[in-house]
């Protein structure tokens, strides 16, 4: 089966010379694989859900149906929690740029982006409160609105801690990207 969000940044590493490698540029794509940290993650949540599903079938053969629907619903959660946790991230198209966060997705059309730019600053660890000296891709808007300067990725988050050259080539894959469909 297929795992395309493993893939994204295959394309890449194939065609160095070419910024943007791709014939498709209306479909949405993140130009980078998620970090390890995020598919162990991930891959934890997915096996604690086995384990709940597995106890959900006990609960169904043995309990009561009520019971055995909140365990199952509790495994379906743990589930949707995993493959949000996959799909977060920033993603590109010809159309704009995706900041996909846990909670909420934000997508600006490239017509609104100023410039997208890689700059030095203080970024959270592994999305924690305690901040590190690093890297940032951040997305200045025409807007001029309070997140103009909210990064994008960091050499910090969970797809390129320890994984500088990861970053530097997503940072400079989504820059091609905002250079040729927006005005930065």
């Amino acid at each position: 089966m297929p795992l395309p969000f493993l893939t994204a940044d295959r394309a890449f590493e194939a065609a160095d010379d070419v910024a943007l490698p791709f014939d498709d540029r209306d479909r949405w794509r993140r130009p980078y694989r998620p970090g390890p940290w995020r598919v162990g993650a991930a891959a934890l949540l997915l096996l604690l859900a086995s384990y709940v599903l597995f106890a959900a079938v006990i609960i169904a053969l043995t309990g009561t149906p009520g019971e055995a629907g909140v365990v199952f619903g509790l495994a379906l959660a743990v589930i949707a929690v995993a493959l949000r946790l996959l799909r977060m991230g920033v993603w590109v198209s010809a159309r704009g740029l995706r900041h996909v966060g846990f909670f909420a997705t934000r997508t600006t059309p490239w017509e609104r982006v100023v410039a997208v730019r890689t700059v030095q600053q203080p970024v959270r660890w592994l999305g924690l409160p305690r901040t590190v000296q690093g890297q940032a891709l951040t997305l200045v808007r025409a807007d001029r609105s309070a997140d103009d300067l909210a990064p994008l990725l960091t050499t910090h988050n969970a797809d390129f801690l320890a994984r500088p050259d990861a970053f530097e080539r997503a940072a400079d894959t989504i820059e091609a990207w905002g250079a040729e469909n927006g005005r930065g």
